[in-house]
């Protein structure tokens, strides 16, 4: 998938905050070999691994294929590449206002470990919180 087109799916699948990242961001995560992108079409995950650690840098899947699965077998991936990868913990923000996004990693599994004051901008300018969620890997 190109980093344009990871750009356009990510601007469709967040429409609050985070803001969508751009091609060029995509393009310059691709190129760090720590980071794996997994791929169900229309969706896809970012996964970061480094030292023992893995963490989700973005899931994001449209709004119009939401409620079918993808989101927890992307998650699921993920997971899975991370333990591949020698991580024993995984680690992620998700903004403090996406529920549905808390729910995905609440059953999941993933446990809060703490909070980022003012991590997203939102829509109308108005800076959001983001809790961190942390799942040991067995």
């Amino acid at each position: 998938m190109t980093p344009e087109r990871l750009a356009a799916l990510h601007a469709r699948s967040f429409t609050l905050a985070p803001k969508p990242w751009s091609a060029r961001a995509f393009a310059d995560l691709l190129a760090t070999p720590t980071c794996h992108l997994l791929v169900e079409d229309p969706g896809f995950a970012m996964l970061r691994c480094a030292g023992g650690m893995g963490e989700v840098l973005t899931l994001a899947v449209p709004p119009e294929h939401r409620r079918q699965g993808l989101a927890t077998r992307l998650l699921s991936a993920l997971e899975a590449t991370a333990k591949a990868k020698g991580a024993t913990e995984i680690l992620l923000e998700v903004n403090e206002e996406n529920a549905a996004g808390r729910a995905l990693y609440a059953r999941a599994g993933y446990a809060k470990a703490g909070w980022r004051k003012d991590y997203y901008d939102g829509p109308s300018g108005a800076r959001q919180q983001a809790l961190v969620l942390r799942k040991a890997l067995a």
